[in-house]
């Protein structure tokens, strides 16, 4: 073979060649994916017909192999690598000739195609990515970046380095909002670096910060990349945790790690919140720290002007923004903790639960128990098998059975007994409205302050009347009524609050954006919904705001998309607190009236939807959004399409078998990690972070998931890695679009020399994620508890 190579080896460098000069041909990458596919193909049936590739495989009728297995050794375990000692046997690629692979690929590809882009079970996930993109295109073309720009200048700009700080936040802010790279690189491009140039600022800091800034939205949820990757590392960590379980002598996986091996999109945007605020506040901490040093190159701009509103006091300032919010969350905190709020919730299942079971399994192989003992520990083993002894002397796992009138009557009146006097959710409500209050009050501390004071009377009255006047049996139609009455003074308080915080222009610009990341964020995070769903919440209202903003912008009248919002909250609402389920039969008045209000509510958010959809269609924004947004989406399936071919190819021929078999002879899989790590990092400067997760992850992952790692970890990990990519020349695509908006004076060398600290920043991040795995796991273990 040329150069001492294995077949297999020329392959995989021909298909990398053959990608590799697909990309340079400029054709557009989702095309060149799927040729490069195909050509090499070709090329290797043609090398491998011809004799000029052979493949040095172990022979598995050697006396030395069988002796190997004889002595325990998994066959899976079994490769060149590990035993470089074991007779070998010469064998061509495609074994059958190329044409038996050809037909094999031909029916894996309508397979998959079936699986992954037309009917499988990760198309649900993969529809938040139409979504999410609808939502942030959207939301960049009602200018929301040009008001968070302006503002946060004037905020952050007296202070050194305050226009780069500035970009920073403003980056991250729109990474929870729209998430778009190419847009937020080119709009941070246009308003900020020609006012970041004029006020004497470094042109290496003024671009390497937007353009760093503008790639925030690859890690901060709700994060494209990491619905793209989730979607993968759910499958691949699935079989690769099976195969572990299978090497290891046990079952399943289930038996061998004592729980599940399932990882979630949703998890995963609990555990991208904290690296993804980590590394802006470094991007933050150096473009600061440059400020101090370099005084000269990034200076403070006066006459910036205030944000406009009252002048407040540091007293003012620590009582209602500190103080007031510490004491309200504290408080209701305290009262959960001493069992005064607290779920009342009444619901009772018809069957009984079964009984406990012990924590692992214990009816297992010999192979697979001390497998087990060498994971979980001998302490826990001799738990779990304490435990199995104790329920076996019981009589074994009690079944669940079909609970009698007597015994759900005694198992109402316990959870009745063990209710809060207050429930989770009406505490949480006025909560949210207790904080509106206060913030007004610290914005405008000169103006009357009686309706505020009126509106916290009427949050304390309401909590009040759940306390004493409502009981987890009081009805949803007579709990409305109840606090009706305590809920008028607070929307008095409202009234006035809301046009207190509408004269700030920080408040203003900020509030109904995060309104929005908050309801799309929170609902993920909080696990009341999966991505999907939340993405279409965020598009909808992402069209209600540029709506909202377009008419303004008129003088004309948002009140239809105003109602429409409250719609929207009225009919959660009502769905949350009341059964609508009025077609199962013997449904009350209660439900009947709850019933017409969430229809009603619904009908009128689903008109106001259409009339922002036609205000932004007759002002020219929603039709050039649509279009980018299926440009967008249908790249990243076409892009799935053309790796799928091209993993075929790969795997059709015995590369993938061969890479992992190659990384699995390493002892430590740290070692591995650090290595594929390396080389997703190489490769950022070369490919695009799609083709990197479509054509490179499903290779390697089943190594890197098939471990003891943490797979939120190891994802987490993989897409920081996978955000320096939008940086890294020659292709850097960040780069790309700061360049082609950027004024004549900044070169392509400021701008590769502008972003090198924030790669260093960025690789920085990865060691302190690598040192303190917990920043990454502790909020999907709060979210979990």
């Amino acid at each position: 073979m040329p150069f001492g190579l294995d077949g297999i080896e020329i392959g995989l460098i021909i298909v990398f060649l053959c990608l590799f000069a697909g990309i340079l041909t400029g054709f557009p990458v989702a095309f060149a994916i799927g040729g490069a596919a195909i050509i090499s193909f070709a090329i290797i049936a043609a090398l491998d017909s011809a004799g000029l590739l052979i493949h040095q495989a172990v022979d598995t009728n050697a006396p030395e192999y069988r002796q190997l297995v004889a002595e325990g050794v998994n066959p899976l375990n079994i490769s060149v690598f590990r035993y470089p000692e074991l007779p070998r046997v010469e064998q061509p690629l495609f074994e059958g000739g190329w044409q038996l692979a050809l037909d094999r690929n031909l029916a894996f590809i309508v397979n998959r195609m079936n699986e992954k882009v037309i009917a499988g079970p990760s198309i649900e996930t993969l529809l938040a990515v139409l979504m999410f993109v609808l939502m942030g295109i959207v939301l960049e073309r009602s200018r929301i970046a040009n008001d968070l720009l302006t503002t946060m200048a004037r905020v952050f700009g007296p202070l050194p380095g305050g226009l780069a700080v500035s970009i920073v936040v403003v980056g991250a802010f729109l990474a929870a909002s729209t998430g778009i790279v190419g847009a937020t690189v080119v709009t941070m491009g246009l308003l900020a670096l020609p006012t970041m140039l004029r006020a004497g600022y470094s042109r290496e800091l003024a671009t390497g910060v937007i353009a760093a800034s503008g790639t925030l939205g690859q890690i901060i949820p709700p994060s494209i990349v990491i619905v793209l990757l989730g979607t993968l590392a759910g499958d691949i960590y699935s079989a690769a945790q099976e195969r572990r379980a299978l090497e290891a002598g046990c079952s399943d996986a289930l038996t061998y790690l004592g729980e599940a091996a399932v990882v979630s999109v949703g998890t995963l945007f609990q555990a991208a919140l904290l690296p993804g605020i980590l590394l802006a506040a470094l991007y933050g901490a150096y473009a600061l720290g440059f400020a101090l040093l370099n005084p000269s190159k990034a200076p403070p701009v006066r006459g910036q002007g205030r944000v406009s509103g009252e002048v407040i006091t540091r007293a003012e300032a620590l009582t209602w923004f500190l103080g007031a919010p510490g004491a309200l969350i504290g408080g209701t905190l305290l009262a959960a903790q001493l069992g005064l709020v607290g779920s009342q919730d009444l619901t009772v299942g018809a069957f009984t639960e079964a009984g406990a079971t012990a924590t692992l399994r214990t009816n297992v192989s010999p192979q697979c128990r001390e497998s087990m003992i060498a994971l979980h520990g001998q302490e826990r083993w001799d738990a779990a098998v304490a435990q199995q002894a104790a329920i076996d002397a019981a009589g074994g796992v009690q079944e669940a059975h079909r609970r009698s009138a007597e015994e759900l009557e005694a198992a109402r009146a316990e959870r009745l007994a063990a209710a809060a006097p207050v429930g989770t959710g009406i505490a949480a409500f006025y909560l949210l409205l207790a904080l509106v209050l206060t913030t007004a009050r610290g914005v405008a501390p000169s103006a009357d302050a009686r309706p505020i004071w009126i509106g916290l009377a009427g949050v304390a009255a309401a909590l009040a009347a759940d306390a004493f006047l409502i009981t987890p049996l009081t009805t949803e139609g007579r709990t409305a009524l109840i606090l009706l009455l305590p809920t008028l003074p607070v929307l008095y308080g409202l009234r006035a609050a809301v046009r207190q915080l509408g004269a700030n222009d920080l408040i203003r610009v900020v509030f109904p954006p995060l309104v929005l990341i908050v309801a799309v964020l929170g609902s993920i995070l909080g696990g009341i919904t999966n991505p999907t769903p939340a993405a279409a919440l965020g598009a909808g209202g992402a069209l209600m705001l540029a709506a909202y903003r377009k008419l303004r912008a008129e003088n004309r009248s948002g009140r239809v998309v105003i109602w429409a919002s409250f719609a929207i909250v009225i009919m959660i609402l009502v769905g949350v607190n009341f059964d609508l389920r009025v077609g199962l039969g013997g449904a009350t008045a209660e439900q009947w009236i709850a019933f017409a209000v969430a229809q009603a509510a619904y009908h009128f958010a689903m008109f106001g939807i259409l009339y922002a959809a036609v205000v932004l269609w007759r002002t020219g924004v929603l039709t050039p959004a649509v279009r980018e947004t299926a440009k967008i989406t249908s790249m990243v399936f076409t892009i799935l399409i053309g790796s799928q071919l091209l993993n075929l190819v790969i795997i059709s021929f015995g590369g993938e078998h061969y890479i992992q078999d190659f990384l699995r002879s390493f002892d430590q899989e740290w070692t591995v990690f650090l290595l594929v790590m390396l080389i997703l990092f190489l490769l950022g400067f070369v490919l695009d972070f799609l083709e990197i997760v479509y054509i490179v992850i499903p290779i390697v992952g089943p190594v890197i998931y098939g471990g003891t790692l943490d797979p939120k970890w190891v994802t987490i990990m993989i897409a920081v890695n996978l955000q320096t990519s939008f940086l890294t020349p020659p292709f850097g695509f960040a780069l790309f679009y700061l360049r082609g908006v950027a004024p004549p004076e900044v070169t392509t060398g400021h701008i590769y020399r502008g972003i090198v600290p924030f790669v260093l920043i960025q690789l920085a991040s990865l060691g302190i994620l690598w040192l303190f795995p917990g920043i990454v796991t502790i909020l999907p273990e709060l979210m979990g508890r």
